[in-house]
């Protein structure tokens, strides 16, 4: 005999199962999203935890299996009965104190299913399931007397008719972080990837399986053991336990976000529901901006982190920088290489840095002062080179250095390749661990609540990804976490021009990336170098401050390549970093897309103007759009700078048209990319 039970719209609605015979019975709820398109079933059969996913009445996820192995401790994968099961609807709007949109709405079903053992009737664990029109998430609730060492989380995605879907992934745990280009394969063919992982099964549909709220746990990656059947496999710390706890713990969401196109992924609010409120309290100090740095002349060989001839870092400079960026309206300066420590072979040696000891020629009461007097602030930087033990040990002091010189913004890195961040353990043994492990997990969240007590905001480099906790802790304002811009001064290969459209359906479903866009200079080793050059067009970099959402977006150049082209420089200089909303409006992975977004009213911004960015690949493209997200019943000055007549990334990427037009919300307009182009608007309000 089989009991089924499906919830009806009640709120807060118990049914229990524990007069049920765990030998006679088995159990299956459902629970679905409120448009009813999404159905998320869990069940007990044959004692063994399952759940599945629907959506549009057809099966996404089939039956796939829940559960842990643990260390000295017994399994919780089967022998289990469904004992009893609850329900709850929640519906409000939630607001961002700074993001891609302010009002997020949070509308979803909830059911809580509670795991016993069959025999002794003790309760194993509690499954929390909430499923959104976007998607779905469900976590592990375990609250046990004595720890417990997980040694395999169960947890399965088998995707239905795998053999006919496409995925876009990057590898898994080998020497790199996250910093690879993304592949498009048959999904067969994505052994052990990374998440977001993104696939279009058969029917068109697209899902993307990602985590949310990652704290105190081991990032999760997806190891495709059978074809199809993708298990989470936690990054292990050095000693190879996958998470240590005491008993009770949470896990993070196991997300998945489903559309019936690519773009409604792009429009998804998924991961920031899952997460909880801001625990901070005021974040008014929290702010939004754009920056110049220090930075992009060491990557091209002109400038040196280390100290020298070429030493990049200088008292001079900086100041040239500060005025520069408060001349053109920027907030801030990066500097890289102001502490004693680059001179050394310090990628592999992240002992010798300091964080509080500049460099002769790096006078921290100068720049200050003339920051305070031109009235754009330095933006700290922090490389650890993966020995976090060095850095922990100096934190405190270097976050008071910053707040004493006016600094509210930091970016950190971590370096190190794939398992070898530095620690060193109680009995003062060097360990080397992974950068998405429990420890690193940890330490990166450590670092942003030491911060916030000294009204610090990080952009993290080389970081654990992105689960939403900027929901959370809103100083983590962005960080890196793909492959950069710095790959297309001497990657190899530097990033395709897929690149961008690729990472909109990947790795950007996380959360914010610092790309750092903005390059004018496309033939810094001359334009016949197709290695060690991005390959845009200058539109294309232009059309990224809209498309790669960052709360922080830097202007990477030179100064001096912003001025040689003001025409073009002018839309960085107008293109604000918060947004009041967005939207997709079109795109396929790895191939193009299209976003419109409303600036929010910040500072000299009114909050009326919206902005567009379009970006394709390799191929040009003609895209028709139509206006009518814009304001009804108002007048707007379209500014378009879009690839000029023979644009194209590999001899002409400068080619470029600025032309104005009247339009309204009744209008579309036409945009034409070049090959690896990009067109940028700025609608301005009349």
């Amino acid at each position: 005999m089989r009991y089924s039970s499906s919830f009806c719209s009640a709120v807060g609605l118990t049914v229990s199962l524990f007069t049920l015979s765990p030998t006679v019975y088995a159990a299956n709820f459902n629970i679905s999203s409120p448009d009813q398109q999404l159905t998320f079933t869990i069940s007990d059969d044959n004692t063994q935890p399952r759940y599945q996913v629907a959506f549009k009445g057809q099966t996404v996820i089939n039956p796939s299996k829940l559960g842990f192995d643990f260390a000295r401790a017994p399994s919780m994968r089967n022998n289990l009965y469904i004992s009893s099961a609850e329900r709850k609807s929640h519906h409000e709007t939630w607001q961002q104190p700074w993001g891609e949109a302010r009002n997020i709405v949070d509308h979803h079903n909830e059911l809580l299913v509670t795991f016993a053992d069959k025999d002794s009737k003790i309760v194993q664990y509690r499954v929390r399931i909430r499923v959104f029109d976007d998607g779905l998430g469900f976590r592990y609730e375990v609250n046990q007397d004595e720890a417990r060492y997980i040694t395999r989380e169960l947890t399965e995605f088998s995707i239905t008719d795998s053999g006919d879907s496409t995925a876009w992934w990057i590898p898994a745990r080998g020497w790199n972080r996250y910093e690879y280009t993304y592949n498009t394969t048959p999904l067969h063919d994505a052994a052990h990837v990374h998440t977001p992982f993104t696939f279009k099964n058969k029917y068109g549909v697209h899902l993307s399986i990602h985590e949310a709220a990652l704290v105190d746990y081991a990032g999760m990656t997806l190891n495709q053991r059978r074809p199809g059947t993708f298990i989470s496999d936690l990054t292990p710390w050095s000693d190879g336990i996958a998470v240590k706890t005491n008993g009770r713990f949470n896990s993070p969401w196991r997300t998945i976000q489903v559309g019936e196109q690519a773009k409604d992924l792009l429009n998804s609010h998924l991961i920031l529901n899952l997460n909880e409120p801001n625990k901070l309290g005021d974040v008014s100090w929290v702010e939004p901006g754009k920056y110049t740095g220090i930075w992009w002349g060491m990557h091209i060989g002109k400038h040196t982190w280390g100290s020298g001839d070429k030493h990049g870092a200088t008292t001079e400079r900086t100041k040239e920088y500060l005025s520069f960026a408060a001349e053109h309206g920027f907030d801030g300066v990066l500097v890289e290489g102001w502490n004693t420590g680059w001179d050394s072979d310090w990628f592999y040696n992240g002992d010798v840095f300091s964080f509080t000891q500049p460099y002769p020629d790096f006078d921290f009461k100068a720049i200050k002062a003339h920051a305070d007097k031109v009235g754009a602030k330095l933006i700290g930087h922090h490389e650890t080179s993966g020995n976090v033990s060095n850095y922990r040990n100096q934190m405190d002091a270097a976050f008071k250095l910053y707040a004493k010189n006016n600094v509210s913004q930091i970016k950190t890195g971590y370096v190190a390749d794939g398992g070898n961040i530095k620690r060193i353990d109680e009995r003062g043994h060097a360990r080397f661990e992974w950068h998405d492990g429990q420890f690193m997990v940890n330490e990166y969240l450590d670092n942003i609540k030491l911060a916030a007590k000294y009204k610090l905001s990080i952009n993290t480099h080389e970081p654990i990804k992105d689960t939403g906790l900027r929901r959370t802790y809103p100083n983590w304002m962005t960080r890196e976490g793909a492959r950069g811009q710095e790959f297309n001064a001497w990657g190899t290969p530097p990033n395709p021009p897929e690149h961008i459209p690729m990472l909109a359906f990947t790795r950007m479903l996380s959360g914010p990336m610092d790309f750092t866009p903005g390059i004018f200079d496309m033939g810094f080793n001359g334009l016949g170098d197709k290695t060690n050059r991005p390959q845009t067009t200058l539109a294309k970099q232009l059309a990224q401050y809209v498309v790669l959402y960052s709360p922080v977006q830097m202007a990477a150049d030179l100064p001096e390549n912003y001025l040689a082209k003001p025409d073009a420089f002018q839309f960085i200089k107008d293109v604000p970093t918060d947004w009041e909303q967005s939207i997709a409006l079109a795109g396929e992975a790895g191939d193009y897309v299209v976003f419109a977004r409303q600036e929010r009213a910040r500072g000299k911004y009114t909050g009326k103007d919206w902005y567009l960015g379009a970006i394709t690949d390799e191929h040009a493209r003609k895209i028709d759009v139509k206006l009518d997200f814009l304001a009804e019943n108002t007048r707007y000055e379209a500014y378009i700078y879009q690839d000029g007549k023979g644009a194209n990334w590999q001899d002409n990427p400068y080619a470029l048209d600025i032309k104005k037009q009247i339009v309204t919300a009744k209008d579309s307009l036409t945009l034409q990319l070049a090959t690896s182009g990009g067109t940028a608007i700025r609608f301005k309000a009349l």
